[in-house]
């Protein structure tokens, strides 16, 4: 039996990355992954870092398997959740929880007082994991105009709600 750990991801992890949220896009009809719409994962540990972050990922056997990332917003008090995602064969597994729990002790360390997120609207067990973790939704849909058309739902947790 293999078994997954989390670590901070590295600028180096930027393709892994990549190939998990394509992967995970191909459930999803019209959901596109274009490398331009993600010019972050050229250097995703340096990007989140800039942004008063960080990005951690979940491996399994040498593949990357889930991440997650946060980062300030230009709200003080205020984060951001970022690129939640977790392999179809490693959900279960307790990982985004894991890697939840990391970001929520960054934002604590720094006196955050709330976490904001945006999710694809198709993303429908994204959606229940926010709110089985407390997250609330926002009643704010914005659209992207991006490869895919992607219209998003917004989400809020409050410091008193992790």
């Amino acid at each position: 039996m293999s078994f997954s750990y989390i670590r901070p991801a590295t600028d180096e992890d930027g393709p892994a990355i990549a190939r998990l949220i394509t992967g995970i896009f191909k459930d999803y009809e019209n959901c596109h992954f274009v490398d331009e719409e993600y010019a972050e994962l050229a250097h995703p540990a340096s990007y989140y870092a800039a942004m008063g972050g960080q990005i951690w990922v979940a491996e399994e056997d040498g593949e990357i398997v889930g991440s997650l990332a946060i980062a300030e917003s230009l709200t003080p008090g205020v984060f951001e959740l970022f690129k939640v995602y977790v392999s179809k064969k490693a959900r279960g597994q307790g990982l985004a929880w894991s890697m939840f729990n990391l970001a929520t002790d960054l934002v604590d360390s720094r006196n955050g007082h709330s976490i904001r997120l945006w999710t694809d609207t198709r993303f429908v067990e994204g959606h229940q994991f926010y709110e089985k973790i407390g997250f609330q939704k926002i009643p704010v849909l914005r659209f992207l105009g991006d490869l895919s058309n992607s219209w998003e739902f917004a989400y809020r947790l409050d410091a008193k709600d992790h």
